[in-house]
């Protein structure tokens, strides 16, 4: 595959430590990591892992997983390298798998378009965002997304209506299909700029003020259990500060795990496998991960 990949003028590396790819600061190396910068070179690595029979890992900013300790065997594709953005009239954007949400929503300032503020401060990009329907501060993606750019397991190129993508609390299409998202076309609203960057500035603070951003994590470390709240749960049962190595619950925020600083991902899974047990003893509710392991 790496001649193919060389004929085509597709970047890869070897042995890439994934702990420099998450936002959690964990994981093993990845056999083989391909960086396509373009929807057509994207299309070009599926079609190759496909007469390959390889099934890829789809890396964005890796700011919800958590990649065991060994690493990843196979083939990852990186889309950091596909950060293509369009405003395209009309209150509707174009942008790529790979864009950072802050970019994306800075973007939207600049454009004087509004309905994306509440992803400012998001680590996550496009790609994976769209993927788990991520969201925050009552908004989510399925909120602004018009069609998903999705490319087939085989390679085929196309473009779903928002209608079709079957989005969910933290769910969509794409997790029963395997559909890889490539970009998406937003539609947004036209906005006052002042209002706009007043709401992405309050929501950086309230993020800033309540999260452990100071330390490594993966975002919120389960998900919203109905008619409950994770982290309340998880102070109740005065798991704040609990620590397993060096994975952590934080103290700032009982719905984060923390790397305090070496932290592995056996530390983090029997930490959170500790919470799951506990919480559910102790108030009747389980407690299902948002964290994607891999």
């Amino acid at each position: 595959m790496t001649e193919q990949l060389q004929q085509q003028g597709i970047a890869f590396a070897e042995g890439v430590p994934m702990s420099s790819k998450t936002t959690f600061r964990i994981g093993g190396p990845a056999e083989l990591m391909l960086y396509p910068n373009s929807v057509e070179q994207l299309q070009a690595c599926i079609k190759l892992c496909h007469e390959a029979g390889e099934k890829p890992f789809l890396l964005g900013r890796g700011s919800n997983l958590l990649v065991k300790d060994s690493g990843l065997d196979g083939v990852v594709i990186s889309t950091e390298k596909m950060v293509g953005m369009e405003d395209l009239g009309d209150g509707k954007m174009y942008v790529e798998a790979g864009v950072n949400l802050a970019v994306m929503c800075n973007f939207a300032l600049k454009h004087n378009l509004t309905g994306a503020e509440f992803a400012f401060g998001i680590p996550g990009a496009l790609g994976g965002s769209t993927y788990m329907n991520a969201g925050a501060y009552d908004g989510e993606m399925s909120d602004i997304i018009a069609e998903v750019l999705e490319i087939s397991s085989t390679g085929e190129l196309n473009w779903l209506p928002v209608v079709e993508c079957a989005f969910g609390y933290r769910k969509s299409v794409f997790m029963q299909t395997g559909g890889v998202v490539a970009a998406a076309r937003l539609q947004l609203k036209v906005g006052d700029p002042a209002k706009i960057k007043a709401e992405m500035d309050d929501i950086m603070h309230r993020r800033r003020d309540k999260q452990p951003l100071e330390f490594p994590n993966a975002g919120s470390a389960f998900k919203r259990p109905p008619g409950h709240f994770a982290g309340g749960l998880i102070q109740q049962c005065d798991l704040k500060g609990r620590s397993v190595g060096g994975a952590q619950i934080s103290e700032k925020h009982a719905g984060f795990i923390i790397n305090t600083g070496g932290a592995t991902a056996a530390d983090v899974r029997a930490l959170i496998a500790l919470v799951q047990e506990v919480v559910q003893q102790e108030t009747g509710v389980f407690l299902e991960p948002e964290i994607k392991f891999v």
